[in-house]
């Protein structure tokens, strides 16, 4: 059987081009299961995701256990220090095993917190603004004529975004 010809075309998934370098650039700063960056927000949960950021993950000389350093702000010191058995519990069970025997909390200001910090967690949604309603009525007034009623639905809904984005 002969090999299936490629549909790529040459491109690549941006994935896999850079799934090398961002596993070194983790490992490099103690990151060996990258995971605890990209997915920050599921493992530590929503509360500490918001006030927390993982910075470093050292290992000591004997090797019996790393420090998970978090980063976050001085006012949310306290709750968090509070909450740091029940985090290394869960960064553990992202590792598989007790990787983590410490956690460590360094504090920065409000200001540098968010600067220069990559988003690793998706943009909440915004609400969708609500139609003109002049525009709504014209584009159902076009696609009146119309007797399938999905079709008509999916016609209203182009001509209300075309109409509502007028070419400059």
């Amino acid at each position: 059987m002969p090999a299936r010809p490629s549909t790529t075309r040459g491109f690549k998934r941006t994935a896999s081009v850079l799934s090398d370098r961002i596993r070194r650039a983790g490992e490099s700063r103690g990151f060996a299961v990258s995971r605890l960056l990209t997915h920050w927000a599921e493992i530590a949960g929503p509360e500490i995701a918001a006030i927390a950021r993982p910075s470093d993950v050292s290992y000591g000389r004997g090797g019996f256990g790393a420090t998970l350093t978090v980063l976050t702000t001085g006012p949310q010191a306290p709750m968090l220090e509070m909450q740091k058995d029940r985090l290394r519990e869960k960064v553990n069970a992202v590792y598989g095993y007790n990787a983590i025997a410490r956690v460590r909390i360094t504090q920065t200001a409000p200001v540098g917190f968010h600067e220069g910090q990559a988003l690793f967690s998706p943009a909440p949604k915004q609400p969708a603004p609500a139609p003109d309603p002049e525009i709504a009525r014209k584009a159902a007034k076009a696609v009146d004529p119309v007797s399938d009623t999905d079709l008509r639905a999916a016609l209203e809904r182009l001509g209300r975004n075309i109409l509502s984005n007028p070419i400059s």
